[in-house]
C-alpha cells in the first residue's frame, strides 16, 4: 500500500512539536529528555476542557499540529485513534471506587472510560462527523493503527488522520503495565502526492518475524521501547532525515510492517 504524509504532529518528553523536534530526530541536534508538557485544547468548550484527561490532551495536541501542517480541514477528515491502554488515570480512579464499600463510579469517569473517548472529544473539538476508528493492539498499537489508516486511504482514496497516544498508569497498576512517559503522535495520510506532501510511505504487511527498527540515540531508544505509541519514532526519524530508508514496525506475534520511506521534495 502507498500513502503520502502531508502533516505530522508530535508531543512527548523533550519533544514539544514535530517542527521543534525534527532536527533532533534527524540526529542534527542532541535530545534532552524533559517532562511532557501539554495543555487542554482551546478547541474544546470549557466543560469538556475540564473533563479532558491526559490522553485527550495528547490526542488533540498531536492531531491539531498534523492537520495544521497539512493545511486540511479537521471537520472533513476520517480518523484512526490508537492507544495501548486508553485513559490510565481514569482506569485507576474507577478501580479505587470499585474497591470501596459504596462501589459508586462517577458518571464522568464512566463516560471517559470507553476506548473511543478521545475520538469523541476530537469530534466535539473539530465538529468532525466523518468516520472514526478507535483501536488497541498492546505494544503494537501504533503499527496496527498505521495499517488500518493506510488501508482506508488505499480503499477509499481519501485522507485519514492517524492519532496515537499513551501515558503511564499510576501505582500500583504501573507495576503490571509499565509505560514510561506521556506521548502522542499524528500523521495525515493522503492517497496521492500533493504540493505539501512530506514523504511517501510504501507499506507492506509481512507474516514473519523481524527485528523492529531502533533509535540511534540511547534516550530516544528508551522512549521508543518504553511507550507503545512511541514505536513510531523510527518512522518519524526516517522522515526527518530525508533519504530513502526502510523501517520495520512490530505487529502481533510473527508479523511486522516493512515501510519504505522516501522524500517527496
Amino acid at each position: 500500500m502507498r500513502a503520502f504524509v502531508e502533516g505530522i504532529g508530535l508531543v512527548g518528553p523533550g519533544l514539544n512539536s514535530w517542527q521543534a523536534s525534527r532536527a533532533l530526530l534527524a540526529g542534527a541536534q542532541a535530545y534532552r529528555p524533559a517532562p511532557t508538557s501539554v495543555a487542554a485544547s482551546a478547541l474544546l468548550p470549557a466543560v469538556e476542557r475540564r473533563r479532558a484527561g491526559m490522553p485527550v490532551k495528547l490526542a488533540l495536541a498531536a492531531g491539531s499540529e498534523a492537520i495544521a501542517g497539512a493545511g486540511r480541514d479537521a471537520a472533513s477528515l476520517a480518523s484512526v485513534f490508537t492507544s495501548s491502554s486508553g485513559d490510565c488515570d481514569n482506569v485507576h480512579a474507577m478501580c479505587e471506587s470499585l474497591a470501596t464499600p459504596e462501589r459508586q463510579v462517577s458518571p464522568t469517569r464512566f463516560h471517559n472510560s470507553v476506548h473511543n473517548a478521545a475520538a469523541g472529544y476530537w469530534s466535539i473539538a473539530t465538529q468532525c462527523r466523518a468516520a472514526s476508528t478507535s483501536l488497541c493492539c498492546y505494544d503494537a498499537s501504533f503499527g496496527a493503527g498505521l495499517l488500518d489508516a493506510a488501508s482506508q486511504v488505499a480503499a477509499e482514496g481519501s485522507p485519514v488522520v492517524l492519532i496515537a497516544y499513551d501515558h503511564p498508569y499510576p501505582a500500583p497498576l504501573d507495576v503490571a503495565r509499565p509505560v514510561s512517559a506521556s506521548f502522542g503522535a499524528a500523521l495525515v495520510l493522503v492517497p496521492q502526492a500533493s504540493a505539501g506532501a512530506i514523504a511517501c510511505l510504501d507499506i507492506e504487511f509481512e507474516p514473519r518475524q523481524a527485528a523492529a527498527s531502533r533509535m540511534q540515540d540511547a534516550a530516544l531508544e528508551a522512549l521508543r521501547a518504553g511507550v507503545p505509541a512511541a514505536r513510531c519514532l523510527p518512522l518519524l526519524a526516517a522522515i526527518a532525515r530525508g533519504p530513502r530508508e526502510t523501517v520495520i514496525l512490530e505487529l502481533v506475534a510473527q508479523t511486522h510492517l516493512r515501510i519504505a520511506v522516501s522524500p517527496c521534495a
